[in-house]
């Protein structure tokens, strides 16, 4: 914890309404500020969790003005806090947007921005590639020489500073910081490393803004042998924290790819080009470890998709020997790179990271443990086999709520039904504080729910081509300017491919294009409609005319066929309880919330929210949603869908 400053300590003396009251700080520093008692409220709870030391859970409606609700509370307590945010957007936002407006009451707080390992040059690479040149073609030098010229001024290495560095850059994988070769101390370029100079911004800091990928990586290296990544804290707050569960699933899980076997691989010839080193019986090791994986990987099925992998008995029974070899030739590569007489340090990691991923291999293909999950996905050239906790309810208590002594939750959906229990019982917290704060905007006479009940069951075959029709529909009046979002890709395409020829105006399709790409020609195309899944059904934010619509093509429930869905859904009915009202209907009340809250971002905004499911009215458990949602004006007449447009 840092000690608290002059500055947070007479702050202390103006009250929270002061500063957020009409005519108070912020109204006189921000422009078109508006009091908004639902801020006020939560910025009192935060400020009285982390002077008692509890836990709070805070559900704050779209408009609120959450961030700064708990940034003032927590830069007045002189507390170090992490902020976690769901999306490195969201980071940055926090970072370079709202802690600079907030240094003019604060001014001497310190905060750092912290991303994954992944975002950061490596300094020791980018000085052996320049050494070893191994550059593909004109464009891949072209880019070598751009970052070789920021590298010397940059005080961040933050890949974010390059303009024109592609999402997928094969280059900047090859020259980032990332765990798995990194040397740590013994690299020559220690001190001066971006994530040394990171990690001291950090410790000097009162404010450390991460995202829930970081911080719960972090959480998971704190029990293993590598250092934290963090520094001590007294208190988180978890924004969008309807993530959490799924973020700690995968790193308090394992996971293997033909694609870490190959990096290895890699990473090892190049390596020992780099040093100078004759190794023979080394590069003999490679070519085996690569004979070994390709063989191991290919017994999966060809075809895109992701199946359970219970069954893994049966696979050793039938593939021990394929098995066997590629553990073979892991425990080969390590002992031959222990034989090496003269052995720089980048060796010794090299060796280690052969020892983990053999173990990783054996727990995957022969763990034994209750609590987990096992299953393989193919995507495009890659080949995953992963292993999960079922449940992170007793990891999250035991390692994170029961050792921080103030832990803030918050998010626009966290509560089912105007309670917290759902969340409660899947993070594992106990004795924490409670509120649900309605939005700024008013829904009522802001959105129309429309729910058409002449449209057959969404689990019926010809579902796709009634919902096309009645999409059209809809678009026609509301003019385009629309999200269309569906809970599968192949809805998507079938949907997308029946209206294409007769819609009229610009159609964006998911996949066709980066994600910020779509989402910037949908801000910029009149009238323009995308077609999307479920990475758009949150942290995306189009204000104005330009989004009117919102079409949801069915209740958003989790497919249960996916091996971690059904595993949990096993798990809850053989304890006892019931996987489709504790599990299955809670997750589904949430996602929709969230589908729903991409339409009103604004008190400006106006337009009509779909769902294509007449389950919603039609069955009981519809009433769960309804409880969830805001008040919006409902109908299931498209007459009164072309009313409600008329005005806008």
């Amino acid at each position: 914890m840092t000690a608290t400053s002059k500055k947070a300590r007479t702050s202390e003396n103006i009250s929270l309404e002061r500063v957020f009251a009409t005519g108070g700080w912020l109204a006189r520093h921000l422009p078109q500020y508006e009091f908004r008692p639902a801020q006020l409220e939560m910025a009192e709870s935060v400020e009285a969790a982390l002077a008692d030391g509890r836990h709070l859970i805070v559900e704050a409606g779209t408009g609120t003005g959450k961030t700064l609700a708990y940034l003032v509370p927590i830069i007045r307590s002189g507390q170090r806090v992490v902020i976690s945010t769901g999306t490195k957007n969201l980071q940055e936002q926090l970072f370079f947007k709202d802690i600079p407006f907030l240094k003019k009451m604060f001014p001497e707080l310190r905060a750092t921005l912290m991303k994954g390992r992944q975002n950061y040059l490596c300094r020791q690479k980018l000085y052996d590639m320049e050494k070893q040149p191994v550059l593909n073609g004109v464009e891949e030098l072209s880019l070598y020489t751009q970052i070789r010229q920021w590298e010397p001024g940059t005080e961040t290495g933050d890949r974010a500073e390059l303009e024109g560095l592609p999402d997928t850059s094969e280059l900047w994988a090859r020259m980032d910081a990332r765990r798995e070769a990194c040397t740590g101390q013994k690299c020559a370029q220690f001190e001066r490393c971006f994530i040394t100079w990171m990690h001291q911004r950090a410790a000097e800091s009162d404010l450390i803004i991460v995202n829930h990928h970081l911080f719960f990586a972090d959480l998971a290296l704190k029990q293993s042998d590598y250092a934290s990544l963090l520094p001590d804290y007294r208190a988180v707050v978890f924004d969008e924290a309807h993530e959490i569960e799924d973020v700690a699933t995968k790193y308090f899980g394992l996971q293997i790819s033909n694609y870490r076997f190959e990096e290895l691989a890699r990473d090892t010839e190049g390596t020992l080009k780099m040093k100078g080193l004759e190794a023979g019986d080394v590069l003999g090791a490679v070519r085996g470890l690569r004979r070994r994986g390709e063989l191991f990987f290919e017994l999966f099925p060809a075809s895109e998709g992701r199946a359970s992998f219970e069954d893994r008995e049966g696979f050793l029974e039938a593939h021990r020997s394929a098995y066997s070899a590629l553990a073979n030739a892991l425990t080969r590569l390590e002992t031959e790179l222990g034989r090496l007489k003269e052995r720089p340090e980048e060796v010794n990691h090299l060796a280690r990271r052969a020892a983990e991923l053999r173990e990783a291999l054996a727990f995957i293909l022969e763990g034994s443990s209750r609590n987990f999950v096992y299953w393989w996905e193919r995507r495009g050239r890659g080949m995953f086999l992963e292993a999960a906790p079922i449940d992170v309810s007793a990891l999250l208590r035991e390692r994170l709520f029961e050792k921080v002594r103030t832990i803030v939750l918050t998010s626009a959906t966290l509560a089912v039904g105007g309670r917290f229990d759902f969340l409660k019982r899947r993070l594992g917290i106990e004795n924490t504080r409670e509120q649900i704060l309605d939005s700024h905007f008013d829904y009522g006479q802001q959105a129309l729910l429309y729910t058409p009940l002449h449209l057959p069951d969404p689990r019926r075959e010809d579902f796709a081509r009634h919902a096309a029709e009645e999409i059209l529909a809809i678009l026609k009046i509301t003019r385009g300017r629309a999200f269309v979002l569906f809970t599968s890709r192949q809805q998507m395409r079938e949907v997308f491919d029946r209206v294409r020829a007769r819609l009229r105006f610009s159609m964006l399709l998911q996949g066709t294009a980066p994600r910020t790409v779509l989402l910037e020609r949908f801000r910029r195309t009149p009238h323009a409609v995308l077609f999307a899944t479920n990475s758009f059904w949150q942290g995306v934010d189009v204000q104005g005319p330009q989004l009117s619509a919102v079409i949801i093509d069915r209740l958003p429930f989790a497919v249960p066929t996916d091996p971690v869905v059904a595993a949990r859904i096993r798990c809850i009915n053989s304890d006892g309880g019931s996987a489709f009202e504790d599990y299955q209907l809670p997750e589904a009340v949430l996602a929709l919330k969230q589908g729903f809250g991409r339409l009103i971002r604004s008190e400006k905004d106006r337009g009509v929210l779909v769902i294509l499911d007449q389950r919603l009215m039609r069955k009981a458990y519809g009433q769960v949603f309804w409880e969830s949602l805001p008040r919006y004006r409902r109908t299931t007449r498209l007459e009164d869908v072309e009313i409600f447009m008329r005005e806008y």
